[in-house]
């Protein structure tokens, strides 16, 4: 028989093969929720069917060829998203009239997996000279919802698009044409690729930075300078040429050539002379002239101050005095000049923006000579930007050098530059510049790394700082980057994972070590118990106490480490409650509780605990309570201790004497636990029996006769040893003493009246004797009915 479920959907195709009509638009009762999903391909979405109308007979889903089963009320599906056309439709059989139906609109997505930006250009990129950018996107899905935008400097300059209509992962680039100028001489560019959903799409992937290095002719700001030198004093020309690459330079001074690479010259000047400076690279050359005059010694000119620090647009002001007479006093300089007759004149400029300027003071003395004074001026400009990016791709592997730039854009002067760079707080790096260029420049300060794994997610960052001395500004000239936080990949390490760890049972279980899984990328942890893989996160039992190992690996690769675990727990007692112990055996080592740590143990007898005992003793049976504590718990238990010792007989061995024709009784009795077995070691003989009375073992003779005399042997027998006794029984016969009597009586006359006295003492004694001999038995009510007699003639007792 089918399945309620399925007959319902045959019935379903039943119904629908027999309608007539499709669904009005109007008239459809389907809402689907989400009605839309954008989700990343192999990822999975679940959405509801609802129907507004009640009154239907069964929904059911169709996901590419497949129907899933129909049901009544509303309807759910999780779509997989691992087809890049997948398709999903809700349809409704509304009693037979229509089918309508709900299309799930569906987009499938791949972010970028690379987004880099290069030029296809390999020879030098000259000014004013048109390249080409390229900005490649690969392995991207649905290219027509991607956008493309291009940043110049961190403004966005153009955004593209893409017509493709395809769905699956496709490769495409963006290229831009860039027509760079000398004063954009390193310009950064990058793209930036997202995928256009609205707020439902994902984060774009942005490009690494490419910079642009210009190749351009030297260029001088002025191509002639008059400088003022006192006598055989040592001046430095600047030729002070801006090119890229950096031109090579020439000097010749009166027409004689110098044969320095330079463009900075220091000479010593005796009397006016005229340099000439060339400053050549492959894209052209440019000369500059420099009139070198001599002032004589002892010019009484005081500038105020002697040298000065300004920063680029600035104002500046300078003081100029003289205590000699004059005629005239003045500066000369491309802007502020200035002259008096007075002995003071002050320079001033309200925005000084001249990198070459070198103002002098002048005075002309009243005997028709001249001297002057130059002004030493700094003019410095801290850094437009100061970044640090990275000149490989991808991340950082762990013993591979690596290389970070660190650019400082529009600086000066550069020989006054430092650049420093830090990995969080610690200095790793520093660099100086030895241009001499008085105008901002760019430059370029690389580090060289090879990285652990403790660098990963450290900021490393460059701060670029003008170094201008005391007469510097107070203010802060330190330019500091933005941190670029290395990824680092490395191979996997557990730490702080102890040797030896110790858990409550039903509490600890090993993902609550203190370990700590390190590695890049992330590493996979795998707990081994006896070469068993297990959960880590399944609490242990007392049971698993052991040795440990972990694998910890990831795409670099893997190492194990190896931790003792003891599984903690409460005292436990699993002894038995009844022991038997012999005495003289070593005390209180029969019931040991378990538990971790090890509990300690109190006995308790009749109340009262007991001391340690060396040795058990007969007196030690009874009841013992026992009482178990560790830091886990307390545990108690009851248990009766039986001492077993060898037997023990009341009466050590002896001897007995008894007249022939007498009854006797032998009796052997012992103590001992278990209770004694007595047995009776004596040569068979008539008249001769063994009784046994309570725990004695008798032997009884009736009439004894010489054949009774000797050794009888008892021993008392118990499982923990075996005792012995022995009895000897002499017979006396009364007859053999008369006869020897009577011999004597003739020997010896004269004693007869002595020996009639002895016979009277014997005979008296003899009675005493007889009479000492019997004995009256009153009967044990406890043994009425046994064979022992009652009243023996002449008893006696072992």
């Amino acid at each position: 028989m089918l399945p309620l479920r399925m007959l319902g959907f045959l019935m379903l195709m039943l119904s629908l093969c027999d309608a007539d009509n499709l669904c009005p638009t109007d008239l459809n009762p389907l809402t689907l929720d989400p009605p839309e999903v954008i989700y990343g391909y192999e990822e999975s979405v679940v959405v509801n069917c609802i129907s507004t109308e009640d009154n239907h007979a069964g929904m059911y889903w169709t996901v590419g060829n497949t129907d899933h089963p129909v049901e009544y009320d509303n309807s759910s599906i999780q779509v997989s998203l691992s087809n890049w056309n997948v398709k999903a439709e809700c349809k409704i059989n509304l009693t037979g009239t229509y089918e309508c139906s709900k299309d799930l609109k569906i987009t499938v997505y791949k972010n970028p997996e690379m987004v880099r930006v290069f030029s296809a250009r390999s020879v030098p990129i000259e000014e004013e000279t048109p390249f080409e950018l390229q900005c490649d996107i690969k392995n991207v899905a649905p290219v027509q919802n991607l956008t493309v935008r291009w940043y110049k400097n961190n403004q966005a300059i153009r955004e593209d698009s893409f017509p493709n209509p395809t769905k699956t992962p496709v490769n495409e680039s963006s290229t831009f044409v860039v027509n760079i100028r000398r004063e954009e001489n390193g310009a950064k560019f990058r793209c930036e690729a997202q995928l256009d959903f609205g707020p439902h799409g994902p984060q774009p992937v942005t490009s690494d930075t490419y910079i642009v290095a210009l190749h351009y002719a030297p260029e001088l700001k002025s191509k002639t300078e008059d400088v003022y030198v006192d006598e055989a004093d040592i001046v430095t020309l600047n030729c002070d040429a801006e090119g890229h690459p950096p031109p090579h330079f020439h000097w010749t001074c009166d027409g004689l050539n110098i044969l320095e690479n330079t463009n900075n010259l220091s000479i010593t000047v005796i009397t006016s002379t005229a340099c000439n400076c060339t400053a050549t690279n492959y894209l052209g050359r440019i000369n500059r002239q420099i009139h070198v005059h001599v002032i004589p010694k002892g010019c009484p000119i005081v500038v105020t101050p002697a040298e000065m620090v300004v920063r680029f647009g600035d104002p500046a002001s300078v003081n100029c005095s003289t205590d000699a007479d004059v005629q005239q006093i003045g500066w000369e300089a491309p802007v502020g000049a200035t002259s008096s007759s007075d002995p003071a004149v002050t320079w001033k400029v309200e925005k000084l923006e001249d990198w070459q300027i070198t103002p002098l003071c002048f005075i002309n003395l009243k005997n028709n000579n001249q001297c002057s004074k130059k002004l030493t001026i700094t003019l410095y400009k801290t850094p437009d930007i100061v970044s640090v990016s990275a000149l490989d791709d991808g991340p950082m592997v762990e013993g591979t050098e690596y290389h970070l730039n660190c650019d400082i854009i529009n600086v000066a002067p550069v020989q006054k530059l430092k650049v420093t760079w830090y990995r969080g707080n610690e200095t790793v790096h520093t660099d100086v510049f030895n241009e001499t260029s008085k105008v901002p420049v760019d430059v370029s300060s690389t580090l060289r790394v090879t990285p652990v794994g403790d660098h990963n997610g450290a900021p490393f960052i460059c701060k670029a700082e003008l170094q201008l001395g005391q007469n510097g500004p107070e203010t802060d000239t330190t330019v500091t980057s933005s941190p670029y936080m290395a990824v680092v990949h490395y191979k996997p390490v557990l730490k702080a994972c102890p040797g030896h760890y110790g858990g409550v049972e039903h509490e600890f279980s090993m993902d609550k070590l203190p370990c700590l899984a390190d590695g890049n990328p992330p590493p996979i942890v795998m707990w081994y118990f006896d070469g068993d893989l297990i959960n880590a996160s399944e609490p242990l039992n007392r049971t698993q106490s052991g040795n440990y190992t972990a694998e910890i690996y990831n795409s670099l690769g893997r190492s194990t480490t190896s931790i003792v675990i003891t599984v903690e727990y409460g005292p436990l007692f699993s002894c038995k409650h009844h022991y038997k112990v012999k005495e003289n055996e070593n005390g209180r080592i029969l019931c040991e509780p378990e538990g971790i740590p090890k509990p300690t143990i109190t006995w308790n007898k009749d109340g009262h605990e007991i001391d340690s005992l060396q040795r058990w003793t007969k007196h030690d049976s009874g009841n013992y309570s026992l009482f178990a504590t560790n830091k886990h718990g307390t545990a108690n238990h009851v248990l009766h201790l039986e001492v077993l010792y060898v037997p023990v007989f009341k009466e050590g061995t002896y001897k007995k004497e008894v007249n022939l024709g007498e009854n006797v009784i032998i009796d052997c009795s012992a103590e001992g636990n278990p209770v004694p077995e007595i047995l009776w070691t004596s040569s068979p003989a008539v008249n001769m029996k063994n009784i046994t009375w309570g725990r004695q073992k008798l032997i009884h003779i009736t009439g004894a006769t010489s054949t009774h005399a000797g050794v009888y042997s008892c021993d008392a027998i118990n499982e923990v040893g075996r005792v012995t006794k022995s009895v000897t029984l002499t017979i006396k016969d009364k007859t053999k003493e008369v006869s020897s009597t009577s011999k004597w009586w003739l020997v010896v006359f004269i004693a007869i009246l002595i020996l009639i006295l002895l016979i009277f003492i014997l005979i008296w004694v003899h009675k005493q004797c007889k009479k000492h001999g019997q004995y009256s038995f009153v009967p044990d009510k406890t043994n009425e009915g046994s064979d022992i007699p009652m009243t023996p003639s002449n008893g006696v007792h072992a």
